[in-house]
């Protein structure tokens, strides 16, 4: 019988907090305008055009894998793909980063958005993720990924990146019905498209809470948490690890811990044995360096290395990661030094 990933995989038994041959390593934002080899493809081509090509998505989200040995590859999308088939306007403005032009305001919008069949509106993601998996070995697992419903409403609400996610909340305090509605239809197309990209051949899901650390505990509570565990319920049946990743989230550990999923994301603001104490044992936890420590000279940045697994202690559950997506500047060859440091140390 062939060995399935899932029994050889360091970064799968990781999150299932099982015996690993060394701790797993793989990076946020692992594929991009750091590589000279993505340069060269978005030379010719725009992000959009990318998630558009099987071919050419694939290629880039094996390129990392190929140049750094990481122990994952992760889908190469965007997390704004599903609000397009919903009926809103998505592009991307050099020097602004995704721009909705109909964003989301009231009731009458929400009420316009249309449902989605995701396998025919996302079908080259869908492809895309067939082609990878084919490409991968049995050791290194395809990470497939959403943004969560409350990061999603904000982009949808706001129309693009923001600072203080003044309109959003705002709409969240003035309208909860509206908001509630929302947060309903993003579960469900959400949800919809983690199932596909399973059945396609993800064997891991990390949704991406990037702006949840914006909020209170109490409103995380009210008006978020609720969603992010329907949608957690939901992916638990699909017999894959899941991973709840978010920035700046260190006063919502244990309400994140609680909304779902197998691993918690921890982001450098808080130290890790900190973290794993709150999260407790019965979590893994991935993180976490901070992306900009790979700026630094490689015997500073090996001495961060070392404390990030020094806190991480010996228990199992930890996946090695960064807390936040490398940048675009970020020298190639401390990345690869990383790789092979956490390799090495935990052999």
């Amino acid at each position: 019988m062939a060995v399935t990933a899932v029994e050889t995989s360091a970064l799968l038994a990781a999150a299932r907090r099982q015996p690993v041959p060394h701790t797993p390593v793989w990076f946020m934002r692992q594929a991009g305008r750091y590589l000279p080899e993505y340069r060269a493809v978005r030379e010719r081509h725009t992000l959009l055009e990318i998630c558009a090509t099987p071919e050419l998505a694939a290629e880039v989200t094996l390129q990392p894998v190929r140049r750094l040995g990481v122990d994952a590859a992760i889908l190469f999308a965007d997390i704004l793909l599903p609000l397009v088939p919903m009926g809103l306007d998505l592009a991307f403005v050099n020097g602004e980063g995704p721009v909705i032009r109909n964003p989301v305001r009231g009731a009458a919008d929400v009420a316009h958005l249309a449902p989605v069949d995701v396998r025919d509106a996302l079908a080259p993601v869908l492809e895309t993720v067939r082609r990878v998996r084919r490409q991968l070995d049995d050791d290194t697992p395809l990470i497939g990924f959403a943004g969560a419903p409350f990061t999603v409403a904000c982009y949808a609400i706001e129309g693009g990146s923001s600072r203080h996610f003044v309109t959003a909340k705002r709409l969240m305090y003035e309208a909860p019905a509206t908001w509630h509605e929302l947060m309903r239809r993003l579960v469900t197309v959400l949800g919809d498209y983690l199932a596909a990209q399973v059945e396609a051949g993800a064997q891991a899901l990390q949704l991406f809470d990037s702006w949840a650390g914006a909020l209170s505990p109490d409103d995380y509570s009210r008006y978020v948490a609720p969603y992010s565990r329907q949608l957690f319920d939901r992916l638990r049946s699909l017999g894959v690890p899941l991973i709840h990743f978010g920035v700046e989230t260190g006063s919502l550990l244990e309400l994140m811990r609680d909304a779902g999923g197998d691993v918690i994301g921890v982001d450098w603001r808080i130290p890790l044995d900190a973290a794993r104490a709150r999260i407790g044992v019965h979590h893994a936890v991935q993180g976490n360096l901070d992306p900009v420590a790979l700026f630094a000279p490689l015997a500073e940045l090996r001495g961060k290395v070392r404390d990030v697994l020094r806190r991480a202690g010996d228990d199992a559950g930890h996946i090695f990661n960064l807390g936040h997506g490398v940048l675009p500047a970020t020298p190639v060859d401390h990345v690869r030094a990383v790789v092979d440091l956490v390799h090495e140390l935990t052999a």
